[in-house]
């Protein structure tokens, strides 16, 4: 099985169905797909002084609960729970195989002083899931400090939102045991620099559709001419073991 481990899908606040996405994924010999709601779904990220309502909450239930109700005789959809500043750990079912976590330098931040916050990564530490953490290089340092040291933390795009391939590699994040990465949009130059440096066991294919194609950046991975067992490593096993989902 392929796993695109990085999409997104969603039809409130953006027109990103399934049914479009499911066609391109098909198309590209993938079976499997890592769903993610929009951020636009989540909170309003052209805001930096946004502040949480109800109506907000009910329109991150809304997205999550789209993707927990695809049923695709063709693909098996892996869901993640993308958290916002409630820290609704409530309704983090057993459905779900990671976290996202998710804002640029530009946007509204995260209370990380909240006791919720702490509540939160406990369940998250009971549960075994992983988090796909994007946030700045500040905070992204922080985050694998402070908050969650002990948890397994997947940068995306090998870390070109999250300050830099090359900043968080000074700063020794791609070295650390629990810290993955997904090459989502990645350019091929720090794939193959992190794939001789830091080997294929931590690393995962991704796309982040719609900002990029599944057969697109499927074609980087094959392009490399790696040995089969690391391909495989790449295009899903690591993803299946990370989520324990083997």
């Amino acid at each position: 099985m392929i796993i695109d481990s990085h999409l997104h899908s969603g039809i409130q606040n953006v027109n990103w169905r399934w049914e479009d996405i499911r066609s391109l994924l098909l198309a590209a010999g993938i079976t499997g797909a890592g769903a993610i709601p929009p951020v636009e779904d989540v909170y309003d990220r052209y805001d930096p002084d946004f502040t949480d309502t109800p109506a907000w909450q009910d329109c991150r239930r809304r997205a999550h609960h789209y993707l927990l109700d695809l049923k695709d005789p063709e693909i098996q959809v892996f869901p993640y729970f993308f958290v916002w500043n409630d820290f609704a750990w409530e309704d983090l079912g057993p459905e779900y195989v990671a976290i996202k976590w998710h804002r640029h330098p530009d946007e509204p931040v995260y209370d990380y002083g909240s006791p919720k916050c702490r509540e939160f990564l406990e369940q998250v530490r009971e549960k075994g899931l992983p988090i796909l953490l994007e946030e700045s290089l500040e905070n992204t340092l922080y985050f694998l400090d402070k908050m969650a040291p002990d948890l397994p933390v997947i940068i995306p795009h090998l870390g070109a939102l999250n300050g830099g391939y090359r900043a968080l590699d000074s700063a020794g994040v791609w070295g650390r045991e629990l810290v993955w990465a997904d090459m989502a949009v990645a350019g091929i130059a720090e794939i193959k620099d992190y794939l001789q440096r830091y080997g294929s066991q931590r690393l995962m294919f991704g796309s982040d559709y719609p900002f990029s194609r599944p057969d697109t950046e499927l074609a980087k991975i094959m392009s490399l001419d790696l040995p089969e067992a690391q391909t495989q490593a790449i295009l899903g096993d690591n993803f299946r073991r990370l989520c324990r989902r083997q």
